[in-house]
């Protein structure tokens, strides 16, 4: 064969024993066990461990109701019943021995992240109460008015 085509042909089966070469150093040699709950069957088995070791920091609001009943009791009668409490606290890894107080999340940010107006015609999102930040209260948390336990601003 002439030589414009043998090198591009050798330059092809080059690249291929390099990408063998290097899947083989990246891929460690605990992967490929099949399992039936994870995608495509396949995951690396000192992964589990892994899991089993990492130390969970949200609690959940069954957590916080038990000192707290009566912010979530005002919370799930609220319209950010399914909010849950670390959204807004933060994650109570340790609480209440460490940190005593968590830290609360009052901006204006983090309500925007819900209630800033995108139109997304179709979307579930579209269904939650939304403003426009430049027009209401511009500058201004939305705490001030609200309550995040409840809200609305008939129960202030």
């Amino acid at each position: 064969m002439k030589s414009h085509v043998l090198r591009p042909l050798w330059m092809a089966i080059g690249l291929v024993c390099l990408i063998l070469v290097v899947r083989h150093i990246m891929v460690p040699s605990d992967f490929g066990v099949h399992g039936d709950s994870f995608t495509y069957n396949y995951y690396r088995a000192g992964n589990v461990d892994e899991w089993k070791a990492f130390t969970v920091k949200y609690r959940g609001k069954e957590t916080c109701a038990e000192c707290h009943p009566e912010n979530v009791e005002a919370n799930q009668a609220s319209q950010h019943a399914s909010i849950q409490c670390e959204n807004c606290h933060g994650p109570a890894l340790n609480h209440p021995e460490d940190p005593e107080q968590l830290t609360i999340d009052r901006t204006r940010a983090l309500c925007l992240r819900c209630h800033a107006d995108l139109p997304y015609p179709g979307s579930l999102r579209g269904e939650l109460p939304s403003i426009d930040p430049e027009e209401h209260n511009p500058g201004e948390e939305c705490v001030e008015c609200h309550s995040a336990h409840n809200p609305s601003l008939e129960d202030m």
